[in-house]
């Protein structure tokens, strides 16, 4: 009798955790915890595709290289989060990109509704990271481990909303092209911008990437983006750094060496930027996210 009241106790806590394709977390880690992992779409012209699923990243950005125009992403429907709430799991826990760049949130929230409204069976808690890419990826891994540790959702939702306050998050863009393809910036003024060779510093912040620097050639730009990082990392030992890449890995171990060289943190991630993230960054870009 003792030990079926355990096996109940332990079905109550556990919780299935929900995230999207634009955290873009590597494979492994997606495999170690279980997570969930809702594509959004991406399309050429008529072309329409599932990140992560229909399309991979090399294809997707030599199709981007190739293409005259932008690619367009677009949140996932209302069904697909249906389809991960329809779990044994008691409650799930979805963490989404920000609800400034994508509807995705408001559709998981829309699919919350929907499945309680037919079911009323399950507690479900949606929390907007006011991130992407590995900013949001590092908020995924911390609710990955608390769920480990046994907390339950009610905790869990308290301790993410408070670290999505404590997220640093830094970018350099190697090219200005997606953003003159999408017509955020003239083609005179990019290609004058990228002519000079000028790479664009970024910061992610509440829920929006902002342009804040910008300097000449890569070692130029790598130094300032790992400066704006230094002057925001703080106990680095019980932190973890994230390093994203669009496609340009030996970029990423670079930068990895450069912060290492002064600072030691408890874990390190890298992985490749994908095709929801990736068709605002560009090829070439690397972000740099610590939590």
């Amino acid at each position: 009798m003792k030990l079926y009241k355990r096996e109940v106790i332990i079905n109550m806590n556990k919780i299935k955790l929900v995230t999207d394709s634009s955290c873009d977390l590597p494979k492994e880690i997606i495999d170690k915890y279980n997570i969930d992992l809702i594509g959004l779409n991406v399309s050429f012209g008529e072309d329409s595709f599932v990140g992560g699923v229909d399309i991979d990243n090399e294809t997707f950005y030599k199709k981007m290289r190739e293409e005259k125009e932008l690619p367009k992403t677009s949140c996932p429907s209302p069904d697909r989060f249906i389809k991960s709430y329809e779990c044994e799991e008691e409650s799930v826990l979805v963490l989404t990109l920000t609800s400034k760049l994508s509807a995705t949130y408001s559709t998981a929230v829309l699919a919350k509704d929907m499945f309680i409204k037919e079911n009323g069976n399950k507690k479900i808690e949606v929390i907007d990271t006011a991130s992407g890419s590995v900013g949001a990826g590092l908020l995924v891994i911390k609710a990955a481990e608390l769920i480990e540790e046994g907390k339950t959702i009610d905790e869990i939702v308290k301790e993410i909303e408070k670290c999505k306050e404590e997220v640093v998050f830094y970018g350099a863009l190697e090219t200005l092209e997606n953003a003159i393809k999408g017509g955020r910036i003239s083609a005179i003024k990019g290609g004058i911008i990228n002519a000079l060779n000028f790479k664009v510093i970024i910061h992610i912040t509440e829920g929006v990437v902002k342009p804040i620097d910008k300097a000449r050639g890569e070692v130029r730009t790598l130094k300032k983006v790992l400066e704006y990082v230094d002057t925001n990392a703080t106990n680095c030992e019980q932190k973890r750094l994230a390093i994203g890449h669009s496609n340009c890995l030996d970029k990423a171990l670079k930068v990895k060496e450069l912060i290492q060289k002064n600072h030691k943190f408890k874990d390190v991630v890298i992985s490749e930027v994908g095709s929801v993230m990736g068709t605002y960054t560009a090829q070439g870009a690397i972000l740099v996210s610590i939590l």
